[in-house]
């Protein structure tokens, strides 16, 4: 058998010395999720009662198929589905139309990039009120005309989303419901409830609090979670405005982001020394590991020549101590 190339050899030494790098993130650990802050408030009754307000037939969904693309991309409408003899159905819309823009009367022609923006139109304007609207279908532009009708029934409910954020604030949102975006002057799906953050959170010293509303963020009103998580992702910013609505109160909060703290250490030199330190854990070897010691926060272990032993940690019970 033919012996091996010295540089080969080496190749083999420094692969095997060499450990995997993780692929992502470890979760916060001091993040604080309350286990009643799970569900959402159960506001059904109180949301049959809001001003129904008008109709037309057309639910929108968002075009972009990920998470990473609703964060990295320009919003866009998809139509979701067509009521039959409604004024979108009467309009000749289609199911999978994109919605690019929307003009009332002699106002300037509005690009929706969020479901909430629709449904706070159809809140907004009265019955009567013509919409012309500029859709693409197949790659070609089309502009069709609706007649907003009453609404006679509440619109359905939808379901909530929870999205967490651990990278520059600690924080977990969820979609606020109903009810609690028209309280703070939003459309349905909009805003962002607060419902877990992070002991470490660069947001707690500003004073936000659990289920804290975030209403607008540097300004614009928060069609989304996704567009808060998409402010923050931004490495250029290092703070931001919140418009926060607690009760039944407005709050203007300046919050700063922080980045995430480095704590993995790592020393190698081939088959003389290697050093690791990693989230509660050390460990060292010295020479091909002739001599190997590794330590917790419990316990400590040392190793000698491959064979002989030392090791040592906590016991079960506390020791009083004098004085």
């Amino acid at each position: 058998m033919p012996a091996l190339h010295p540089r080969l050899c080496l190749a083999f030494l420094l692969a095997a010395c060499s450990t995997a790098l993780p692929d992502q993130r470890p979760p916060l650990a001091d993040l604080e999720e309350p286990l009643d802050l799970r569900a959402e408030p159960d506001d059904e009754a109180a949301r049959a009662a809001l001003p129904a307000g008008s109709f037309s037939g057309l639910r929108v969904d968002d075009a972009r198929d990920s998470l990473a693309a609703k964060l990295d991309q320009d919003g866009a409408l998809r139509i979701a589905a067509i009521v039959e003899n409604s004024p979108a159905a009467a309009a000749g819309l289609q199911v999978d139309d994109l919605l690019l823009e929307v003009k009332v009367a002699d106002g300037a022609p509005r690009a929706l990039r969020r479901p909430s923006e629709w449904r706070q139109l159809e809140l907004e304007l009265g019955a009567g009120t013509r919409v012309q609207l500029v859709v693409d279908r197949a790659g070609r532009e089309a502009m069709t005309e609706l007649v907003l009708v009453p609404r006679t029934r509440p619109a359905p409910r939808d379901s909530g989303e929870r999205f967490r954020e651990e990278d520059r604030v600690g924080v977990v949102l969820r979609t606020a419901t109903e009810v609690e975006a028209r309280a703070a002057g939003l459309g349905p799906g909009a805003g962002a409830v607060v419902v877990g953050l992070s002991k470490s959170s660069p947001w707690r010293a500003p004073g936000l609090h659990f289920l804290d509303l975030i209403a607008a963020v540097d300004g614009a009103p928060l069609a989304h979670p996704q567009d808060l998580l998409q402010r923050l992702r931004d490495p250029a910013c290092e703070r931001v405005r919140l418009r926060i609505r607690r009760g039944g109160e407005w709050l203007e909060l300046d919050a700063p982001l922080s980045t995430r703290a480095h704590t993995m250490r790592e020393i190698s030199l081939p088959l003389l020394f290697d050093y690791e330190a990693d989230r509660g854990h050390s460990e060292w070897s010295l020479l091909l590991g002739i001599f190997h010691y590794r330590s917790t926060a419990a316990a400590w272990r040392f190793r000698l020549l491959w064979l002989i032993g030392f090791g040592g940690g906590d016991a079960d019970r506390l020791v009083e101590v004098d004085g």
